[in-house]
């Protein structure tokens, strides 16, 4: 008895002597404090932060130090519009007959990798075939590196719009699809379309409200679901823990997405006044995806890009999208960070940030877009998007001040995640 109390007293001991690591901060902006602070240190234990001092605090025996002193150090960015399983190419609309689940995990492993290391440690993917559900999990085990995903699984649309996966095929092919892979045109096929997306294991529920740019399809602007299997989606959601985000870029359907009870509007291209005041009433999220848009209608311009029903669609989207954007922040709606990664190249998340300052937001503002108000979407202001006692130690750090110089964003030189370094100045 005598031997195992010394054993359970040895182990308490270590427990409490556990190594923790000192972070020294230059300057640390938290994500929700509206200035920044001068000679910070947090203090990590395990995955979390444990508390943050003012000055550079001294380690214990056993210890670890980061010097970040000659750094900005900010929490690790949320991206709330991603999609890994894919990235942008000519050859795109090919890979869907050519490829194979097994070579979308692969790639999907890749573009997961480059997103956390340009300091994006977690992101909402809003749709693919269902590998990113696979790829979530895989990170969560440790296999391989990544963002902590939020994943909606396979995206809801009607028969043509834009998340049906057949758009394109030809009639000997189309078939068709039903609730399981995520075509709905009742009410019923709403509520049975949410329950297999939490059968598979999604954590929420992406709808595409109207047409999408990128879809093979003439509209991508026109209503696609019928107000009540919205609603029924979002009823349904809600039994299950989940937020809806709706995919929207004419004004009709985003409506009626607001009026059903989404959290989110993604993209927002055609939103009107009156739709804005709409959201501010209901608390409901704008992320409109500012580098999506400035990027396909970029490509536009390049001849064979994209196929030619989609040509017209992507050209007019970007400007439109940046207008929308500007006349949102003035209106004061509620909006979120997202980038909808994958229609440009993984990686480049960062670029948004200097879009949504152009836009007229401060630094900061956008900054906390990317962090706490984020968080606070996801319901998840205990766990990440700021740097406080008992959050996720996910933390980056860049060279010089943010706040003068947003571009600075685009440059990660820091990475940590729950506590695990990925990249280091050293």
């Amino acid at each position: 008895m005598k031997k195992w109390l010394l054993i359970l007293a040895v182990l308490s001991s270590y427990h409490l002597q556990a190594q923790k690591t000192y972070v020294h901060c230059g300057t640390l902006i938290d994500g929700y404090s509206d200035k920044p602070m001068n000679e910070r240190t947090i203090v990590i234990e395990d995955e979390r932060v444990l508390e943050v001092k003012k000055g550079y605090a001294s380690p214990g025996d056993g210890d670890s130090v980061i010097d970040l002193t000659a750094y900005t150090v900010l929490p690790g960015f949320i991206d709330m519009h991603v999609h890994l399983e894919h990235e942008t190419g000519k050859n795109k609309y090919m890979n869907k007959f050519t490829q194979n689940p097994a070579d979308k995990a692969f790639e999907s492993v890749v573009y997961a990798e480059r997103t956390l290391l340009a300091g994006f440690t977690t992101v909402r993917d809003l749709g693919g075939s269902g590998v990113n559900i696979s790829l979530r999990n895989a990170i969560n085990k440790g296999l391989i590196d990544g963002p902590r995903i939020f994943t909606a699984g396979k995206a809801l649309g009607v028969t043509g719009g834009h998340a049906d996966p057949t758009n394109g095929y030809s009639q000997e092919l189309m078939g068709n699809p039903g609730p399981k892979e995520g075509v709905v045109n009742s009410v019923e096929d709403a509520r049975q379309a949410v329950r297999q997306r939490y059968k598979n294991g999604a954590d929420l529920i992406k709808i595409t409200a109207t047409g999408g740019v990128l879809s093979l399809a003439k509209n991508g602007t026109g209503p696609h679901f019928q107000e009540d299997e919205i609603a029924a989606v979002v009823k349904t959601a809600k039994d299950y823990g989940f937020h809806v985000a709706a995919h929207a870029h004419g004004d009709e359907g985003m409506q009626r997405a607001v009026r059903a009870g989404v959290t989110t509007i993604e993209h927002g291209t055609y939103m009107s006044e009156e739709t804005m005041q709409m959201m501010k009433e209901r608390n409901t999220y704008f992320i409109p995806t500012l580098l999506a848009g400035d990027f396909v209608a970029e490509k536009a311009a390049e001849e064979g890009y994209y196929p030619e029903i989609i040509v017209p669609k992507a050209a007019a989207v970007g400007p439109q999208i940046f207008d929308t954007y500007k006349k949102a922040v003035k209106f004061d709606v509620p909006i979120g960070f997202g980038t909808d990664a994958g229609v440009f190249l993984h990686g480049e998340n960062g670029k948004e940030f200097e879009l949504m300052v152009a836009g007229g937001m401060s630094p900061m503002q956008a900054i906390q877009c990317a962090t706490t108000v984020n968080a606070t979407i996801l319901k998840e202001e205990g766990n990440i998007g700021s740097i406080k006692k008992g959050v996720y130690a996910d933390i980056v750090a860049v060279e010089g001040d943010p706040i003068k110089n947003v571009k600075l964003l685009q440059q990660i030189p820091f990475v940590m995640k729950g506590g695990v370094v990925y990249k280091s100045v050293n």
